[in-house]
């Protein structure tokens, strides 16, 4: 008898090209993404040693870390940036590979236009030069980041050695209440097993939940598997999976989806597999989620209050936790609820898709922001910059006051202008907060785009239950 598989190993095992017992694996990436930020060197790499890339065509690039999000149809005004992406277009000349520069209709974000193109597909093996490749895992495919040397590496040869991670499953079941969308379950798991919970493991989500789920939010769950450690995360696929896919730029057409659809079908977990780890959350007792400290650990229910000192046992975790308190200029104890906010960045690879902004737009339409506040509202790629104008959703962002954007990564990691001013309190609908990351001495608070829309209204942080 065969042994039972989970649906990481199947994906996995059909993609080792060697293996040796003490060595890593090599496998072969069916596509790398990337960006112009983790390349340069790469590329320099190949051209010392007279490399070409050995299959261009399964390798896409995009401008989105250090891009600006106004005025897009000039020259980059920051010198570094400027170099990065100019850089990058060259090595993409150079080097034979598709390039979707700043002006192009398929720029965006490489995580959301990697899914919107049809890319991404079930039972691929993804890479790029960022952590939050794990955002593709939500289509049943095996997806990570990679360092430079790595980046290298799969240009030179389509593969990469890689250490087998252990599998964990998070089953979520349940019907979510009122106001908890995706953001507040992936909040609330790492805010429950901490930033290393997931290390060294590949975790599949699974359950009821995680069923009824759109794509868009799915991409949310496992875009933040790498917060809690884990390599990456992903979800089997099923007729939601299926029906997204179908009729993408990048999607097989006619007759080859109906051969590949009978592959998908395939792709899960087999009945009774086991993994290294198992957890079950019920999405009853989920509430909107908010941040209170440094790294997306540090999540508490919208209603709680923020831990005690006297709540930790553990030395290097209440260092860390009396480090994160000076930093934000919270108080152990102190609620959250009513924290007056500054400015709220509704974008990133985790939450500018277009469901993402018509949630925000369904809130906010017919309303104003609190006068104090700055708001911007950056699309994760052009598309979805179209798709917005198209349903007029933009317009709504305009009249509540609220800036309206070009496609990139923006204020999630503060590469280009896009800054928090420091000491400034900010609720962004990324994905990391820490010390900096948002701009020298910014304060960020992750949250859902229904609560940092709700920020944006009342001027500060708001139970979203209480206004819809």
């Amino acid at each position: 008898m065969s042994k039972l598989r989970t649906l990481f190993e199947k994906i996995w095992d059909s993609h080792v090209v060697e293996s040796k017992e003490g060595y890593p694996d090599l496998l072969y990436i069916d596509a790398h993404l990337i960006h112009e930020v983790t390349s340069p060197q790469a590329f320099d790499r190949l051209r010392k040693r007279k490399l070409p890339v050995f299959r261009p065509q399964n390798n896409w690039a995009t401008m989105d870390h250090n891009v600006p999000t106004l005025n897009q149809h000039l020259l980059v005004k920051e010198e570094l940036s400027r170099k990065q992406v100019e850089t990058l277009k060259r090595n993409c000349e150079e080097f034979g590979i598709r390039l979707y520069g700043l002006g192009h209709p398929n720029q965006g974000i490489v995580h959301v236009i990697g899914p919107q193109l049809g890319i991404t597909k079930p039972g691929m093996t993804i890479v790029c030069g960022d952590s939050h490749t794990a955002t593709h895992g939500a289509f049943g495919t095996l997806a990570f980041g990679i360092g430079t040397s790595e980046v290298e590496q799969v240009l030179a040869t389509q593969c990469i050695l890689q250490y087998k991670p252990k599998t964990m499953n998070i089953k979520i079941s349940g019907k979510l209440n009122k106001g908890v969308v995706a953001k507040d379950i992936i909040l609330y798991i790492i805010s429950k097993i901490s930033t290393s919970g997931g290390t060294g493991y590949f975790v599949e989500y699974s359950g009821s939940t995680i069923d009824s789920l759109s794509m868009e939010a799915r991409m949310t769950i496992c875009n933040m598997s790498i917060e809690m450690g884990a390599r990456g995360g992903l979800i089997a696929p099923d007729k939601t999976t299926f029906e997204y896919i179908k009729d993408r730029e990048f999607a097989p057409k006619g007759k080859d989806f109906e051969k590949a659809l009978k592959f998908w079908k395939t792709l899960t977990t087999d009945k009774g597999a086991r993994f290294d780890k198992s957890l079950e959350v019920n999405a009853e007792d989920l509430e909107p989620m908010i941040t209170y400290g440094t790294n997306p650990g540090m999540g508490i229910k919208i209603t709680d209050s923020i831990p005690k000192e006297s709540d930790f046992v553990n030395e290097s975790h209440l260092l860390n936790f009396k480090k994160a308190m000076e930093y934000m200029g919270f108080t152990p104890g102190q609620k959250m609820l009513g924290q007056k906010i500054d400015y709220v960045f509704i974008g990133s690879c985790t939450n500018s898709r277009i469901e993402d902004l018509r949630m925000v737009a369904s809130f906010v339409k017919d309303k104003k922001k609190a006068d104090h506040v700055i708001v911007w509202v950056v699309p994760g790629s052009k598309q979805v910059y179209q798709k917005a104008v198209e349903e007029r959703l933009d317009q709504i962002f305009i009249k509540a006051g609220f800036e309206f954007r070009q496609a990139g990564c923006s204020a999630c990691l503060a590469m280009n202008e896009d800054k928090i001013p420091a000491g400034k309190y900010c609720v962004a609908t990324s994905n990391r907060n820490f010390e900096g990351r948002q701009g020298p001495g910014a304060r960020t608070i992750l949250a859902s785009p229904l609560t940092a829309a709700a920020a944006a209204i009342y001027g500060k942080i708001t139970d979203i239950r209480g206004v819809i």
